[in-house]
């Protein structure tokens, strides 16, 4: 398997999770439409980025596949851990076991591996961290 880590299967999971979450109406209700990729400098909280991703080769019996490992990071200024929670709540219902479509792949899973809250160096601003695993496969012409 020729895998392109820097695109393909990554780029195509990375816009379908964004699509998923911007028109999530549970989320939408948390951070309005504040979900980066690149964080402006005057963002206004809460919000969500899209953090790390970890690609490998998932390849098995003569078939092409990806793994994904996903990091969201919600940030919250609300006082407590709660928002960050409650966002990282809406994350999960939204990604957990969903059947995004993909562009040139077909997404064979999507699910929840953890979650993580603390509070950031600044001492008033917490993030929380949800981490998803997707396995993916080219689709065939």
């Amino acid at each position: 398997m020729s895998l392109d880590v820097t695109g393909d299967a990554d780029l195509s999971l990375q816009k379908a999770v964004y699509a998923c979450l911007s028109t999530d109406a549970g989320l939408a209700a948390l951070v309005a439409t504040r979900i980066y990729d690149n964080v402006p400098g005057d963002v206004g909280f809460p919000y969500l980025t899209l953090g790390d991703a970890l690609v490998s080769d998932w390849s098995a019996g003569g078939g092409e596949g990806t793994e994904h490992f996903l990091s969201l990071h919600a940030f919250s200024r609300a006082g407590g851990r709660a928002e960050a929670k409650a966002i990282m709540g809406a994350v999960h219902g939204a990604l957990h076991d969903a059947g995004l479509t993909l562009e040139g792949f077909h997404l064979v899973n999507l699910r929840f591996q953890s979650a993580e809250t603390r509070r950031e160096s600044d001492g008033t601003t917490w993030r929380g961290t949800i981490r998803l695993r997707a396995v993916t496969e080219p689709i065939s012409e």
